[in-house]
């Protein structure tokens, strides 16, 4: 059980752990030995602090938090994690405004497109949502690297070529057009999902990993699934269409259960 936490230790690889992602609430950790971050804060601090407690870590274990864009499910428990931890927010500086009201101004670290936190280097993704500067991320220690993508209508395709052959994806599959478009939701609501400043939907997510994978990729994390314009079913079998290869394990987030300790 030991080889499965979190905790700092003499091996290279990287770690990513979800804690929840969906509509309701999204949260995820890196850990690079001695670089831990957290991708948004949207679940409570006492959750985030439950599970990093059950992996032997502490907030002061951590360097700062991601932050990719300003919607609740994604920031609705910064302003707590800010008041009880020293951590800082690294975002770019058009964000500041639109998530003002959880972060005091000298919490926050401005960064450009290409960044560094200790030895981990960081690129931006400029996403396509209807919240300013969104973002994703590329995550790099020495020979290794994440990608981390959700809420983005389309991914442009001068990322998309950025985003070629990395060893793990944590990628939006948000809903399947069938379901959508008969379901419940308003004309409104259906019309924004699907646009270019929306979600990226089963088949849109499928078509892009198979343009973007190579010989590195091990690992895909299908996250942010809509719970009611789509399954994780539905998702699988989107990606299965395509055909990817064999030697790559697919994991989906859960909204409401962790996911388990995936190392690159």
């Amino acid at each position: 059980m030991e080889e499965n936490r979190l905790t700092r230790c003499s091996s290279i690889k990287m770690k990513i752990k979800t804690i929840a992602s969906g509509s309701k609430g999204n949260c995820t950790i890196v850990c690079c030995n001695d670089t831990n971050l957290i991708i948004d804060m949207g679940i409570t601090f006492l959750t985030l602090q439950k599970c990093l407690e059950e992996n032997s870590l502490s907030f002061n274990e951590f360097s700062g938090i991601l932050i990719t864009h300003c919607h609740k499910d994604h920031i609705k428990g910064l302003s707590t994690l800010i008041k009880k931890t020293n951590l800082q927010a690294y975002i770019p500086k058009d964000m500041y405004e639109s998530i003002k009201e959880y972060i005091p101004y000298p919490k926050c670290i401005f960064v450009e497109d290409h960044f560094q936190i200790n030895d981990v280097e960081i690129e931006l993704i400029h996403t396509s949502h209807d919240a300013p500067a969104s973002v994703g991320y590329i995550i790099k220690q020495n020979d290794k690297s994440i990608v981390y993508v959700t809420d983005t209508g389309y991914i442009n395709r001068k990322f998309l070529e950025k985003m070629k052959n990395h060893d793990l994806y944590m990628i939006e599959s948000n809903h399947d057009e069938v379901m959508l478009m008969d379901g419940p939701y308003p004309r409104f609501l259906k019309e924004r999902v699907i646009s270019d400043t929306g979600h990226l939907s089963n088949h849109t997510t499928a078509s892009y990993l198979k343009k973007i994978i190579g010989p590195k990729t091990r690992n895909i994390i299908l996250a942010h699934l809509s719970e009611t314009n789509n399954t994780k079913e539905k998702a699988l079998e989107a990606i299965q269409e395509v055909e990817l290869p064999e030697n790559i394990e697919i994991y989906i987030a859960d909204q409401y259960e962790e996911g388990p300790i995936i190392e690159v």
